[in-house]
C-alpha cells in the first residue's frame, strides 16, 4: 500500500492506494466520527462490493442507500433518496457517509455529507479509474443541472480516501478508457514526464497490468493532491485542472448526460483546447499529433460529437460556472506539460476551434 496526504491543515486527509484495501477496516474505521454509518452507492457496484465493505464497519449502525447508475442521475432528485434514507433512520450529525462507487457517487454522496445537518463526515472509497485519480480528491462535490454540469454543489473535504486498485478487475472497459482521460490530464497540464510515460506504457494500462496501473493512480493523485494543497477552493492554479473541460461539459450537457461519458467528452474536450492553444501560437502541429495519438490509443474521441454546431458549444459554454464577467475562462496550453488559465483571447479563434477541430 502506498499513502500519500492532501495536506489542507486540519483538514487534511491521507489517500490509501494499494490491492485488498476493502478487506481492512483498520484503514476506515478511525475517520468514523459517531456510531453510525451509511454506505451510499449503486445498483452496478452494490453486488459487487456492498456486502464487502459493510463488513468493514462491524461494530457500528450500518445502513446502505442503493442509487440508480448514471450521469443521468446526478441530479437534486436523486440526492434526496440520500437524505431520505440518513432521516428515516434518524441518522445524527456524528454520522459518517461513505461513497462506494464511480465518480457520480462520490460527488452526490459527498454533497449530501456537505449539507446533511450543515455538513457530516464522508469517506470515499472509488471503484473506477476516473474516480480513483480525479473526482474522490479533492472535496469538489455536486450535482448536475439541466443547464449544466456540476452547477449545484460545496466543497466539502473527505476525512480519507481508499483506494483498492482490485475495483478495477470488474470495471468494463469503456469505463477504464474513460478514467485515462483524466490520467493524461495531468501530463499535459504540469507533468511532461508523465505524459511521456504514458505514451509507452498505455498499452500495459489497458491490459491493466496492475503494477502499471499503481503506478498510474499513485502519480495522478500525487499530482491532484498538490494543487489542491496549494488552492483549495480554486482561486488560482487549481483551475488548471479543468483542461478540456468547459468544452467537455458542453459535450456532457448538449447530448444528454450519460450519452457520453465525462472522460469521453473530457477527451475530446482536450484535443479542442489544444487546437485553440495552437492558433494561439503555443502547440505545434507535431505536439496536437502526440496528444491525439495518445487518446486515440487509449480509445478515446479526439472530435466532438457530430450532433453539436458550434452555435450549441457557444451557448453551452457561456453558461459554466468559470465564466467571469461575461468571459468564458478556459484552460490552454503553453507546452505538453504546461497549462494557463485565461480570459483573453481573440473570440474569433474559438469560433475558428469550433468550426474546424471537427471529424473530417
Amino acid at each position: 500500500m502506498k499513502t500519500l496526504n492532501v495536506d489542507l491543515g486540519e483538514r487534511s486527509y491521507p489517500i490509501h492506494i494499494g490491492s485488498g484495501l476493502l478487506k481492512r477496516p483498520e484503514l476506515f474505521k478511525p475517520h468514523v466520527q459517531g456510531t453510525q454509518v451509511m454506505i451510499v452507492t449503486n445498483t452496478t457496484v452494490a453486488p459487487l462490493y456492498l456486502e464487502r465493505c459493510r463488513a468493514l464497519f462491524e461494530g457500528f449502525e450500518v445502513a446502505d442507500v442503493v442509487l440508480p447508475d448514471g450521469e443521468q442521475y446526478k441530479n437534486l432528485q436523486t440526492l434526496n433518496l440520500i437524505f431520505d434514507a440518513l432521516i428515516e433512520r434518524r441518522f445524527d450529525r456524528k454520522c459518517t457517509l461513505v461513497a462506494l462507487g464511480g465518480g457520480v457517487i462520490g460527488d452526490i454522496t459527498g454533497f449530501a455529507a456537505a449539507t446533511y445537518q450543515r455538513g457530516v463526515n464522508f469517506i470515499q472509497v472509488p471503484t473506477t479509474l476516473l474516480a480513483q485519480v480525479d473526482s474522490s480528491v479533492g472535496g469538489k462535490t455536486g450535482v448536475n443541472h439541466p443547464k449544466g454540469k456540476n452547477m449545484i454543489g460545496a466543497f466539502h473535504q473527505p476525512q480519507s480516501v481508499i483506494i483498492d486498485t482490485d475495483t478495477l478487475d470488474t470495471l468494463e472497459d469503456r469505463q477504464l478508457s474513460a478514467g485515462l482521460a483524466e490520467v493524461i490530464k495531468y501530463g499535459l497540464i504540469r507533468d511532461r514526464e508523465f505524459f511521456e510515460y504514458l505514451e509507452e506504457h498505455l498499452p500495459d494500462l489497458l491490459a491493466r497490468d496492475k503494477d502499471q496501473l499503481a503506478y498510474a493512480i499513485e502519480r495522478s493523485c500525487w499530482n491532484k493532491a498538490e494543487v489542491v494543497a496549494a488552492d483549495e477552493f480554486e482561486a488560482g492554479q487549481r483551475a488548471l485542472l479543468n483542461l478540456g473541460h468547459t468544452f467537455g461539459h458542453a459535450i456532457e450537457a448538449g447530448m444528454g448526460y450519460g450519452k457520453w461519458l465525462h472522460g469521453e467528452a473530457i477527451a475530446a474536450g482536450m484535443m479542442q483546447a489544444g487546437y485553440l492553444s495552437k492558433l494561439m501560437g503555443h502547440l505545434r502541429d507535431e505536439d496536437l499529433a502526440r496528444m491525439a495519438r495518445v487518446f486515440e490509443t487509449a480509445h478515446l474521441p479526439i472530435y466532438p460529437p457530430d450532433e453539436m454546431s458550434p452555435t450549441d458549444f457557444l451557448a453551452l459554454m457561456a453558461g459554466d460556472k468559470k465564466v467571469q464577467a461575461g468571459k468564458i475562462r478556459l484552460v490552454l496550453l503553453k507546452a505538453i506539460g504546461q497549462a494557463y488559465v485565461t480570459g483573453e483571447y481573440p473570440p474569433e479563434l474559438l469560433e475558428e476551434t469550433l468550426k474546424a477541430w471537427r471529424r473530417r
